[in-house]
């Protein structure tokens, strides 16, 4: 199933000279990795509480991305793999998904909230596979673009048609569940 995470191979090109600028600077994948949670947990709290701050869920999703694939090169180009920077890697990318994505609450919360909960699990049944699941149609990637568009919208108090928002929490909830399943489906 087509991804956005098929890009990944472009965009971490697009990115090897800053990381070997950090490389050189000394900083470490952990510090990236731990950057890139707190950023996405500040913006989605603060998006949560003021409605001005949802222009910039769109660019802390992107900037998220960049850091999630900056550490990773850090990690295996740079000698900077360790066991503490696997688990940190999967604990705040969960940690993150749902930090942005609570300011979405507003929708429908049970919804949204099982769709973090969901999200969670994608990353979840990725990583249980003997090699990482990267497997659609709502992984990471994709669940930052769909809710960066979702919140340019919204930041641009863009109308919405109420049938449209009801649907969408129920909407990305089944493609988190579907992505979960095609995750441990792939990896049987």
């Amino acid at each position: 199933m087509p991804s956005v995470y098929q890009l990944k191979p472009a965009f971490q090109n697009s990115l090897r000279p800053l990381t070997g600028w950090l490389a050189r600077a000394g900083v470490t994948a952990n510090q990236v990795t731990v950057a890139a949670c707190l950023l996405s947990v500040a913006v989605g709290y603060r998006a949560g509480q003021e409605p001005r701050i949802w222009a910039w869920i769109p660019l802390v999703l992107f900037v998220r991305m960049a850091m999630n694939a900056i550490d990773g090169m850090l990690a295996r180009e740079h000698g900077q793999m360790t066991r503490l920077g696997g688990i940190l890697n999967e604990l705040t990318d969960v940690i993150s998904d749902a930090a942005l994505l609570y300011p979405f609450l507003f929708l429908d919360a049970p919804w949204m909230l099982l769709t973090i909960f969901l999200a969670a699990l994608t990353e979840f049944a990725g990583v249980l596979a003997p090699v990482r699941r990267y497997d659609g149609p709502f992984g990471k990637s994709d669940r930052a673009l769909f809710f960066g568009i979702l919140a340019c919208w919204y930041a641009a108090e863009l109308p919405v048609r109420r049938e449209v928002e009801q649907m969408l929490p129920k909407l990305t909830a089944l493609a988190c569940a579907v992505t979960v399943a095609n995750r441990v489906k792939a990896a049987l």
